[in-house]
């Protein structure tokens, strides 16, 4: 797969997936008028429209998510996940739940080294496979030192309680803007699957300014949590996913040789 380098895009390293890590909501006069959400005038159905800077959500080719299907077999590498155990501080920024990534490590991928930001969440799944969207999906948000970005993709389907996914969600905030920590420092390797074999395809944030600077690896397998778990996050946020996005002329590669 080809990797895309991008050494200038300043608004994508400030508010990486659309998702800013402000400790307080941003004000739609802040974002100069440009309040977005998943439905209504403000769904993805419109976000092309709200500003010049948010075109590619409309014109874009290589948009995410995808339904990840009829995937090219390959002999690339896993990801190799590096991260350590971090202080839990985790944030309500009004579009989902964030957890604080910095200083957690690093993901080796195409060998290349991306640094964890930060991971969210959303429900329903944003990609689907083979037409089959999850209960949720978590996105790890990475970094390279020349400003390419990776995101990791876990599906969470409904299953035994995850006790990772309980740590963050007893501190969860329940008010946009709101922030919290921890008690003790948390090993977000608990929310990868054991199977290591990804889809890889070359894509975009999937929230608004839909740039197209992600290289993407989603697992194939899914993690579990419970049915309690997934309604108290759904509770927060019915709909936080956009809809699915047609592949175009990418390859979809899957790396299980």
């Amino acid at each position: 797969m080809r990797r895309r380098s991008f050494i200038s895009h300043a608004s994508a390293a400030m508010c990486l997936c659309g998702l800013c890590t402000s400790a307080r909501p941003v004000s739609a006069e802040e974002h100069g008028g440009h309040h977005w959400g998943y439905d209504g005038e403000a769904g993805p159905n419109h976000w092309g429209d709200m500003a010049p800077e948010y075109a590619a959500c409309h014109t874009g080719k290589e948009q995410s998510p995808i339904d990840l299907r009829a995937a090219i077999p390959t002999a690339l590498p896993d990801p190799a996940i590096a991260w350590k155990p971090v202080p839990l501080k985790v944030t309500h920024n009004g579009h989902t739940i964030e957890v604080d990534g910095k200083g957690g490590g690093e993901m080796i991928l195409d060998g290349v080294a991306y640094d964890l930001l930060q991971f969210h969440f959303h429900h329903p799944s944003e990609h689907a496979i083979d037409g089959v969207r999850a209960a949720m999906e978590a996105h790890f948000v990475h970094k390279a030192q020349d400003g390419s970005l990776a995101v990791l993709g876990v599906m969470i389907v409904e299953g035994n309680v995850n006790p990772i996914l309980d740590a963050i969600w007893s501190v969860m905030p329940t008010e946009a803007g709101q922030s919290a920590a921890g008690t003790s420092p948390l090993d977000f390797r608990g929310l990868l699957p054991v199977d290591p074999a990804t889809f890889r395809y070359a894509g975009s944030l999937t929230t608004p300014p839909c740039s197209e600077i992600v290289q993407w690896a989603v697992y194939r397998k899914p993690i579990a949590a419970s049915n309690a778990q997934l309604l108290r996050f759904a509770q927060l946020f019915p709909l936080n996913a956009r809809p699915l996005q047609p592949l175009g002329r990418r390859k979809l590669l899957l790396d299980v040789l």
